[in-house]
């Protein structure tokens, strides 16, 4: 029983940082394992050396004659190891996943302490490696959520904007306009020496409709782009070598004010 390897809390210890097991009041022995679990989920990650060193005197005094740190270590390993287990195998859309997670992290903890302890490699036992294996596992599971998770969120916000068949030209067109707007105060708008720069956003962000292919999507290529935009004329940031059809010049730009 667990009584026998780990030191109950004395009635009416009210201390707050007992590593002893149990209420400082009255409470069921046959309880014992899920107060011992609720301690081991308690402590600090700096106390659980003191916790093992604690149990483990307690132990080695109540069986002064048969006790030895190898049972009492095995006896404790063994708890550890199947309790995470348990938890490892809980789905992850358990109503409690974060509670879950919380005492997987902590169990963790325990066993690299205690591998620090473990003369007898119990810890590389078939059993033990197979459970090592299943942490290193979930936690893989746990970033691919995560990683999962972003990258809905990124696509939320990632994408292309699509244009209707036959309106490259038009939206060009556009945009060699807005080169010509100038604010309140007659500067220019949009600054820009390099013409390219507008040919690659638009290759990069837009994408037009291919009635052709059922509604498909397909690129629009950059060197189509650039014809139109080649030669700017520095005092006309409107004109240029090749200049745009003008039944594609669909669109006017005009300032509210």
């Amino acid at each position: 029983m667990s009584i026998n390897y780990f030191k109950p809390r004395d009635r009416f210890d009210f201390s707050n940082d007992t590593l002893d097991i149990g209420n400082p009041i009255s409470w069921s022995r046959k309880d014992f394992l899920k107060h011992l679990f609720k301690r081991i989920f308690a402590i600090s990650e700096k106390r659980i050396e003191d916790f093992y060193q604690r149990h483990l005197n307690y132990y080695l005094e109540q069986h002064p004659d048969d006790g030895n740190e190898e049972t009492f270590f095995r006896y404790l390993w063994d708890l550890i190891d199947r309790q995470l287990n348990v938890l490892l195998l809980k789905d992850i859309y358990d109503k409690d996943h974060i509670r879950n997670e919380r005492e997987i992290k902590q169990l963790k903890k325990f066993t690299e302490v205690l591998i620090l302890h473990d003369q007898w490699n119990l810890h590389k036992s078939t059993e033990a490696a197979v459970a090592a294996q299943q942490l290193e596992i979930h936690a893989l599971n746990q970033e691919n959520i995560q990683l999962n998770a972003e990258l809905a969120e990124y696509r939320q916000w990632d994408g292309y904007i699509d244009i209707r068949e036959g309106q490259v030209l038009p939206l060009l067109d556009l945009f060699i306009k807005m080169q010509a707007l100038e604010t309140i105060e007659g500067d220019q708008l949009l600054i820009t020496h390099a013409q390219n720069t507008w040919a690659k956003m638009i290759s990069k962000y837009f994408r037009e409709v291919d009635n052709k292919n059922k509604g498909q999507t397909k690129e629009i290529k950059i060197e189509r782009l650039r014809y139109y935009l080649r030669g700017i004329d520095p005092q006309d940031p409107i004109k240029r070598e090749h200049d745009i059809p003008k039944k594609h010049q669909l669109y006017t730009i005009s300032r509210s004010i």
